[in-house]
């Protein structure tokens, strides 16, 4: 399938939700060169409360997990632990309280577009007693899930999957899973090794995982897995095999109950600190961790890169901008979640980019080159497109429309283009709930 295809399928599906908001028109807020002066703070990291949700559910006494993310994909997350039987409530202040509890089926777990929820629940759901159903939107039933699929069937669950490796599914939960040695390829997602990982300790004689893909995408997602699950009282033993894969051991064990600070996403940081870059001027991030797993950290490095001034301060991470923007030429493997924002900001630099290593960003969402490069092309901009890199080279954008594709990555380039470029209408801009509670009021309070 090509990739104009693949986007046009996506959107098709997109069409067919029957969520009328999906067609409503964003006018993205115009600032030119108005410097911006503003400390924010940022809503909790998603990739941090989901899996602290999940380890929470396999503790051995309660867990209280303080400032979390609360959007759509937490609330899915949330919603499906208390279908399978998992004791949660959310404080007045929107702290949330984890109750282990046994896991029973039936059940059915709606997984919506999120990428840690339809990969994370299915282990922890084969450990239940009872039928557990799952599915979600129809996004999600083209995204893969093979590799969670075949090793769970490896460790004897029987899943009902129509020979399709993919959702909709149910899963035949017997309870406690035996464990053992796993081939797992976790090439297109690194969400692949983090789903088994985290239910490693309740297996009963632990979990060894095997890499034998040919790549291993957002590395820094997984080291926030392991370092999680030992924060939790799991032990886990990283070694390689005489090729150079990972090899990641996860003895059996109990994990306890935490009093968890979540971090601020800091991905989602993403494009408030590119507007110091469009418009000039300073926005500092409050709470920015000193040393963190996420793979956000690295905007410091790469938006330094591209001409920012960035400092940590008592008050947290301030970014200025420079007097312009640079392209960069830069290997996002690792860090593939941050293309978005770094396509944005690189559209409006005054030399070319490259982003490379991405090509797992076309079974996300969307596909994201591809998207990334239609809408950008579309204002005028000028992006060549590889299997695998976006080649950005400097053009002069006008005002248009700029597609989602249900994305909520792309929602917040679009609003970062409308920064420099008057009259760019983002569809969508609702789909920013998967991570952002609210993006439009939070984008606004900072240019205000």
């Amino acid at each position: 399938m090509s990739s104009s295809e693949s986007l046009k399928k996506s959107d098709d599906n997109a069409a067919g939700t029957g969520d009328e908001a999906s067609h409503e028109l964003w006018l993205a807020p115009y600032r030119g060169q108005q410097p911006i002066d503003k400390t924010i703070t940022i809503p909790g990291s998603k990739s941090v409360t989901n899996r602290a949700l999940i380890l929470a559910a396999l503790a051995d006494s309660p867990s209280l997990l303080r400032k979390p993310l609360h959007s759509r994909d937490s609330s899915l997350m949330i919603a499906g632990l208390k279908a399978l039987g998992c004791g949660i409530e959310i404080g007045d202040n929107g702290d949330i309280t984890v109750n282990p509890a046994p896991l029973m089926g039936p059940t059915s777990v709606d997984v919506g577009n999120a990428g840690t929820v339809m990969r994370f629940l299915p282990p922890l759901a084969a450990m239940a007693q009872g039928l557990v159903h799952f599915d979600g939107d129809p996004r999600s039933h083209e995204r893969p899930l093979g590799p969670v699929i075949a090793a769970l069937e490896d460790l004897g669950v029987t899943i009902e999957h129509g020979n399709r490796y993919s959702l909709p599914m149910t899963i035949n939960a017997h309870g406690a899973l035996r464990g053992g040695d796993i081939d797992v390829d976790a090439s297109a997602s690194s969400q692949f090794v983090s789903a088994l990982l985290l239910v490693g300790p309740a297996m009963k004689e632990g979990i060894t995982l095997h890499d034998i893909g040919a790549t291993l995408p957002s590395m820094p997602h997984i080291d926030m897995t392991v370092q999680m699950l030992r924060d939790f009282g799991a032990t886990v033993d990283i070694s390689y095999s005489p090729e150079g894969k990972h090899i990641w051991k996860v003895h059996p064990g109990t994990l306890h109950g935490k009093d968890l600070i979540i971090e601020p996403d800091l991905s989602n940081a993403a494009p408030f600190m590119a507007a110091a870059m469009i418009c000039g001027g300073s926005v500092t991030i409050s709470d920015w961790p000193a040393q963190t797993t996420q793979p956000g950290d690295q905007l410091r490095r790469i938006f330094a890169s591209m001409g920012a001034s960035v400092e940590m301060t008592s008050m947290g991470l301030r970014i200025t901008g420079g007097e312009s923007i640079h392209g960069i030429d830069v290997d996002l493997h690792d860090v593939g979640e941050l293309t978005p924002s770094i396509a944005a900001v690189a559209a409006l630099a005054d030399s070319p980019s490259s982003l490379r290593g991405i090509s797992h960003l076309r079974l996300h969402e969307t596909d994201r080159l591809a998207a990334l490069a239609a809408e950008l092309n579309a204002l005028g901009g000028d992006v060549d497109e590889e299997e695998s890199a976006l080649h950005i080279s400097p053009a002069p954008l006008h005002s248009g429309i700029f597609h989602t594709y249900d994305d909520h990555r792309l929602a917040t380039a679009g609003a970062m283009l409308g920064l420099a470029v008057q009259g760019i209408k983002v569809e969508n801009i609702a789909t920013t709930q998967k991570t952002l509670p609210d993006f439009p009021g939070a984008w606004t309070a900072l240019l205000s």
